[in-house]
Formats: structure tokens, C-alpha cells, sequence
């Protein structure tokens, strides 16, 4: 298996990076990624999956942000070019967010694109 030292075009906000620090320590493991990938399914035909993950997966991308490693599979790269992942804790807004210019549209509940 290979993993590509590379920019995968995903962005992840310093108040991500923190937010998914802080549940990796939580977790009591070192070896933890954060895995963004994207799967058919859901209500516009295109759903976002973000876990964590110790594998590397032959094709899969990856880069470092404030001491976090997100990994992006080769088949999930072309839909996640210049997506930002951000998190929000306040009283309108709360958990990770994904700004991706690539979905042109996007369920009411916010769940998945195409």
C-alpha cells in the first residue's frame, strides 16, 4: 500500500485541527487520522463520511494541519478539491461544517451534495 505525501486540496481550519486534536487525545491513541471520503448516498446522491482511522490505503492523500493528519482517498480527491472543514461551537452553530466548491447543491438537512 502507498500513501501519497500530497496536498489533497482539503482544508482543515485551525478550530478544526484543534477541535480534532482534542478528540484524538480523547481517544488515548497517537496513530489516528482524520479520513474524509466521500460516498454515494443520502438525498442529493453524495454523502460526506469524516472518522478516524489508523489505516493507509493504497492511493490515499495526505496532509498535516496544526499537528493533524487528514487523509483523503484517490476516489474521494476529485470531489473534495478546495473543501474547508471548519468547527463552529455556538449557540447557532455547532459541530464541523464543509465548504466544498464543488457541490452545486446540498440537502435542507445538510447531510449530502452532488
Amino acid at each position: 500500500m502507498t500513501t501519497t505525501e500530497m496536498t489533497h486540496g482539503v482544508t482543515l481550519t485551525d478550530a478544526a485541527a484543534i477541535k480534532v486534536k482534542s478528540l484524538i487525545e480523547a481517544e488515548g491513541r497517537d496513530d489516528l487520522a482524520l479520513r474524509i471520503a466521500v460516498q454515494p448516498g443520502g438525498c442529493s446522491g453524495m454523502r460526506y463520511q469524516l472518522f478516524f482511522d489508523d489505516r493507509a490505503l493504497d492511493g490515499d492523500t495526505r496532509a498535516e494541519f496544526g499537528g493533524v493528519a487528514v487523509v483523503v482517498d484517490r476516489m474521494s480527491v476529485p470531489y473534495l478539491m478546495g473543501a474547508t472543514i471548519d468547527f463552529a461551537d455556538t449557540i447557532e452553530q455547532q459541530g464541523f461544517t464543509i465548504d466544498n466548491p464543488n457541490a452545486t447543491n446540498s440537502c435542507a438537512c445538510g447531510d449530502s451534495f452532488s
